[in-house]
């Protein structure tokens, strides 16, 4: 908290301002091209308030990613995968991460294109979905075909670039992206068990 200011202070809704008004343009514009004197204007507020509450552009930058980064991780913590296994639990997982792309598109641009942390970002989901094949699926014939870490990195890759093409322009729904993936890469697993 900035300077001695309560909580639901105007320098918090200042302070939410400027983060708001920071995530459009730096999605829209990107880092290098957004300078704060963008984001002060766009606020309506000064160069001084935004100095209350952030050190730089990068710092500011950085707490958005790391926002991103963490609300991201929250999903994947807090989700209860009890009654769910192998396909369903990836297609449900897909979904709950697409839901959170659609609620906060601009954030998503910063933080799954635009920054640096994003291959961190990446690097997690990654790992989640390693442990969810590992464990949910490891006796499926696409396991006993392909290494997992390349399963995951490629579903990731494909994740990357639907989200871009399909997701944030609203052609398809969380639901249905996250069952096409499952289709594309699961057909085999999901034709066994509808027989």
């Amino acid at each position: 908290m900035a300077r001695g200011r309560r909580v639901n202070s105007c320098g918090e809704k200042s302070k939410k301002l400027l983060m708001e008004n920071a995530i459009e343009l730096f999605s829209t514009y990107g880092y290098h091209q957004t300078k704060i004197s963008d984001i002060v204007k766009s606020a309506s507020l000064t160069q001084p308030t935004f100095y209350l509450y952030f050190q730089s552009k990068e710092i500011l930058f950085n707490d958005l990613n790391k926002r991103f980064h963490n609300e991201l991780t929250e999903i994947f913590s807090a989700y209860d995968i009890n009654g769910k296994f192998g396909i369903d639990l990836i297609q449900e997982s897909l979904t709950l991460m697409f839901n959170y792309f659609i609620e906060n598109p601009n954030l998503t641009k910063i933080g799954f294109y635009e920054a640096e942390q994003s291959t961190a970002v990446k690097e997690m989901l990654v790992s989640e979905l390693i442990h969810i094949l590992n464990t949910q699926l490891k006796d499926s014939n696409v396991l006993k075909q392909v290494d997992t870490t390349i399963l995951a990195e490629s579903l990731i890759g494909s994740v990357e670039r639907l989200t871009l093409t399909n997701l944030l322009t609203k052609k398809t729904s969380p639901e249905q992206l996250a069952k096409e993936i499952c289709m594309i890469y699961f057909a085999t697993e999901l034709s066994l068990v509808q027989s």
